[in-house]
């Protein structure tokens, strides 16, 4: 196993390193005060901005642009429309990229490699008509519009997809969506045109034929986008998170991507590379909290010494170092599976990686928030919002409660398989 990314993905993560500390980072200070205040006076906390535009048009010219493109399938569309002249990258060479991005809640939509948009984007690369990928995949590429993915619903356990009760009814040559979703990332951008819904097509369909995926815009009769949600109290502005319901929303059947009842099929696909995505940005984010951490508890003084050196911090700093190590290890063995095998071989390793990075995100920036005090819970410091963040991934993509589930079943197969055929030999026996 070689996790080492390739000469192009280790300049490109070089090149992203620097324009997130050099470009994005003095910018996004200023925006999220900027946010701030707005809310503050009841205005719209983030109105389309040309700080922000100005930072894309710097990442396209500086070849930061639709990195996320997979190689292989999005080959094509990396040369026509990323910036950097080559190919898309595996999924072990972007991690190495995604990391950098993590650092800054900004840079992703920046660089244009921000969820929900690369999932829906890839998702259009690869089940996507020429017709939808003409419409949709080819602005969302040259960022002149975002998307958001309808999936969850506030009336029913959303973590086992089958549960959904949102309908998307096949009438004539139509499909008809109703129902009400929630934690709809990406519907708050004033950018915002399309929706990605998973509704109910045959209720007596298998379990994993019974829905499908239908590209919705956003501007439809029907579609209202009721408000948005907060997490731990923080919008993640400009994107946010929306309850947008649907009343008898009539579109043409061309709007299901693949066919009906294949929504199972295009999740699994859509997920593997996407957990990667997250959770290689979530190191990054914890690698600017030990960094904050870090100066924080070596510059400040209490009762005549460092707070590093008071309390067993120093051993706390140690072991986030290890834990930030641990899980980037973790998800790029998740990630070299991913090349190699695909994701049908790689579902214990996705699961693994969904349930550890969350949580030592969590844990490490926790203790940011302890070495700064008072101050690491305002919005002085970027902390709070990034615990929000965090914390929010322990439940978006599954929670971890069903990814261990995923990890403990395919750890016990082998274990079950040789018990029921002991079972059956002593049967045969007697």
């Amino acid at each position: 196993m070689d996790f080492a990314p390739s000469p192009r993905a280790t300049d490109l993560a070089q090149r992203v390193r620097t324009f997130v500390d050099t470009q994005v980072a003095p910018v996004e200070a200023e925006l999220v005060r900027d946010v701030a205040a707005r809310r503050a006076r009841g205005e719209d906390p983030w109105p389309p901005t040309a700080a922000v535009e100005d930072l894309k048009a710097k990442a396209r010219e500086q070849g930061l642009w639709n990195l996320f493109l997979p190689a292989g399938h999005g080959d094509e569309w990396a040369r026509r429309f990323g910036t950097d002249g080559g190919a898309g990258l595996t999924n072990t060479d972007y991690a190495a990229v995604a990391e950098q991005t993590g650092r800054s809640t900004l840079a992703p939509l920046v660089l244009n490699c921000n969820a929900p948009d690369t999932g829906n984007m890839e998702v259009l690369l690869t089940y996507g008509t020429p017709e939808q990928q003409d419409q949709w995949l080819v602005p969302l590429l040259e960022g002149r519009l975002r998307s958001a993915f309808l999936m969850t619903e506030p009336g029913v356990a959303s973590s086992d997809a089958t549960n959904m009760q949102a309908t998307a009814t096949l009438d004539g040559d139509d499909v008809v969506l109703d129902g009400r979703k929630w934690w709809s990332t990406g519907a708050g951008h004033p950018d915002c045109r399309l929706g990605i819904f998973m509704g109910l097509t045959d209720p007596d369909a298998p379990r994993h034929r019974r829905h499908s995926m239908v590209l919705v815009p956003l501007d439809a009769p029907g579609v209202t986008v009721e408000r948005m949600l907060s997490a731990l109290g923080h919008h993640d502005e400009p994107l946010g998170h929306g309850e947008v319901t649907l009343d008898d929303v009539r579109l043409p059947q061309s709007s299901i991507l693949v066919g009906p009842g294949r929504a199972s099929e295009i999740a699994q696909g859509r997920l593997g590379p996407g957990r990667v995505h997250h959770c290689m940005r979530l190191v990054g984010l914890a690698e600017k909290a030990l960094e904050l951490a870090c100066e924080r508890s070596t510059s400040r003084v209490a009762f005549g010494k460092p707070i590093a050196d008071l309390g067993g911090n120093r051993e706390r700093l140690a072991r986030a170092r290890i834990a930030i190590n641990q899980a980037r290890l973790l998800v790029l063995h998740a990630a070299w599976k991913l090349d190699t095998v695909g994701i049908s071989g790689a579902l214990s390793e996705v699961s693994e990686i969904k349930a550890v990075v969350p949580q030592m995100a969590c844990d490490v920036i926790d203790l940011a928030i302890q070495l700064h005090g008072g101050g690491g819970m305002s919005e002085d410091f970027p902390l709070a919002a990034a615990y929000a963040g965090a914390r929010s991934l322990r439940l978006a993509d599954g929670p971890d409660e069903v990814h261990l589930g995923v990890v403990a079943r395919h750890l016990l197969k082998p274990y079950t398989g040789a018990a029921q055929a002991g079972s059956t030999t002593q049967e045969v026996a007697r």
